[in-house]
């Protein structure tokens, strides 16, 4: 359903995080904010935003609330592949393949913005800075995929569960969605243990384990971290893969320095 254009704050979050990857000007805020303002809708949860086979004609945004990607074999057991937070595009290129595949369902009432091919590339056109930042949003998002395959094939149920809590945090963390030490974390158990590839017996006994070592609290929707540091530790959480996120933005004197292209669209 379209939501209406008074909450164009919602915005907010995805200027953050654009900011970030590429400081943006004052023109290509506005362009970006109308963009967004047009194509405003909203959702309930578990909602099918794009099911596996459909094809795309444009880009989403997230503007609040939460989203998962997942797949789901054919006898019904479903893996869930990320999370897709607010300020975060669902496969900001995925328009270019003939179909997609994978899912995209809400995990909470969610808003999003839909801007469709045309105005997409028009936007893409008008502004370098504004096309680098969604270029580099996609790359960051292949880093996020190999370090969740590297959580779901080697690490340990703890340290599963407590990567992906460091995880959303640090990515939370940089568009203002993080209150001191806590966090909200609208998941299920269910949604949990199908995204660290562990039972629900099992992650529920997991997590027990990370509140008896005084790692989390985990009440009424909200995640909180009384230490970050020893969570990471217990985790074997190295943030460097987020980029301007726990890792820092990418700066141009460290990308010269290594001898990046000047015109290399994810050098700041």
């Amino acid at each position: 359903m379209r939501a209406q254009s008074k909450e164009g704050g919602l915005a907010q979050a995805v200027v953050r995080r654009f900011n970030l990857l590429r400081p943006l000007s004052e023109e290509a805020v506005a362009a970006l904010e109308q963009a967004i303002l047009e194509g405003l809708f909203r959702a309930g949860p578990g909602e099918d935003l794009v099911v596996e086979g459909d094809s795309v004609d444009g880009v989403r945004i997230v503007l609040s609330g939460w989203l998962f990607r997942h797949k789901t074999l054919e006898d019904g057991r479903r893996q869930i592949v990320n999370f897709i937070l607010p300020g975060e595009t669902c496969d900001a290129y995925a328009y270019l393949l003939p179909t997609i595949d994978h899912s995209i369902t809400t995990a909470t009432p969610v808003a999003y913005a839909e801007i469709k091919r045309p105005r997409f590339e028009k936007l893409m056109a008008s502004d370098r800075t504004l096309a680098e930042a969604f270029l580099c949003e996609t790359v960051l998002n292949s880093a996020i995929q190999r370090e969740w395959a590297i959580n779901l094939g080697r690490r340990a149920a703890l340290e599963k569960v407590a990567h992906l809590f460091c995880e959303i945090y640090e990515r939370l963390r940089p568009v203002g969605l993080v209150d001191g030490a806590s966090c909200n974390f609208p998941v299920t158990q269910m949604d949990l243990a199908d995204a660290t590839g562990l039972s629900v017996v099992h992650l529920n006994r997991t997590i027990q384990e990370l509140r008896a070592a005084g790692l989390i609290t985990l009440r009424e929707r909200m995640l909180t971290i009384p230490d970050l540091d020893a969570l990471k530790s217990a985790a074997l959480f190295s943030p460097g893969y987020l980029q301007l996120y726990g890792g820092g933005v990418i700066k141009s004197a460290r990308a010269s320095s290594r001898g990046f292209a000047a015109d290399d669209p994810c050098r700041g």
